[in-house]
């Protein structure tokens, strides 16, 4: 739950789009191709460049970002190592590192991810880069809860808000922006694990946080927590009154309106949400979870190829 980038290359990887803006003109053709969900064309495009630069860090996160999209996860991954190897900096590095993570989270493999995230989180740490230390962490832990790895999504989202406490100076909206992370991602914990009484106790607390009002820009993911808690307690009507609520931006959420559509019964408009997720062009934490679900789903209706 952070602010995401905005602009063209808003979708992508950062370690992919910042590069992507500032290189050769055949860079932001394979991100335009990604953002287009021309993944295919996309992928010739990055295997293109790197027939002149096989370094190139962006040509081959990309390339490994296409494939992600594809669902050709293994072959996804020779891609970001040789970008991981091919950085020319600890930063890049660790950018390079957290879209390998996302791709092995495309996978359902916390295992793996966890190795690449905390090589970014432990170099965040040494640089005393708290904030991003602490979503680095927040990272993974989304990606574990999401593989159904609750003990470690636990683990990672503690560590998340300590280290973003460390924060020199931390204001008191820094403060609560961590402690609201906690209490959603503990609600979203206890609703999977099926501690519905203490999910809600969690929203409270969320909710206790808003209400200070200093992050307001956090509101619109109180919804996203009620509808989750209300999915996993099987109130479905309620769980389709509060993610209704959420933007629509998020193929997560997407994805969650569709299973929820699907528990009630209604077929067509489960179909018509997991289409939508289904054709994200987003590699990210939300969409890792989302994409894969969403196809799997249509594949077992024969609307789509696994």
């Amino acid at each position: 739950m952070r602010c995401c980038a905005t602009g063209k290359f808003a979708r992508l990887p950062a370690i992919l789009a910042a590069v992507a803006i500032t290189a050769g003109a055949w860079q932001p053709t394979g991100a335009e191709l990604i953002n287009a969900g021309r993944f295919e064309e996309a992928l010739a495009a990055f295997e293109a460049a790197l027939q002149t630069d096989p370094k190139s860090v962006a040509a081959n996160n990309g390339a490994g970002v296409a494939l992600d999209l594809l669902g050709r996860y293994r072959e996804a991954q020779p891609y970001f190592t040789a970008a991981i190897k091919a950085s020319r900096s600890p930063l890049e590095k660790a950018l390079a590192e957290r879209a390998m993570a996302i791709g092995y989270g495309f996978a359902g493999d916390c295992g793996n991810a966890e190795k690449l995230e905390k090589r970014a989180f432990d170099f965040y740490v040494e640089t005393h880069d708290f904030p991003n230390a602490g979503d680095v962490a927040d990272e993974l832990g989304r990606l574990c809860l999401d593989a159904g790895d609750f003990d470690r999504a636990a683990e990672w989202y503690q560590r998340g808000h300590d280290q973003g406490l460390q924060e020199p100076n931390i204001s008191p909206a820094r403060t609560d922006l961590w402690d609201f992370r906690l209490a959603h991602a503990k609600g979203r914990i206890a609703a999977q694990r099926g501690k519905i009484a203490e999910a809600r106790k969690q929203a409270q607390k969320a909710r206790a946080i808003l209400d200070r009002g200093h992050i307001p820009d956090q509101e619109e993911y109180f919804p996203y927590l009620q509808g989750y808690i209300a999915f996993y307690a099987s109130d479905y009507a309620e769980a389709l009154s509060a993610l209704n609520r959420v933007s629509r931006s998020d193929p997560f959420i997407e994805c969650l309106i569709a299973r929820t559509y699907e528990a009630m019964g209604d077929r067509a408009r489960a179909i018509e949400f997991y289409q939508r997720a289904a054709a994200t062009t987003a590699h990210s934490v939300p969409a890792a979870y989302a994409q894969p679900f969403a196809r799997r789903r249509l594949a077992s209706w024969n609307l789509m190829r696994p």
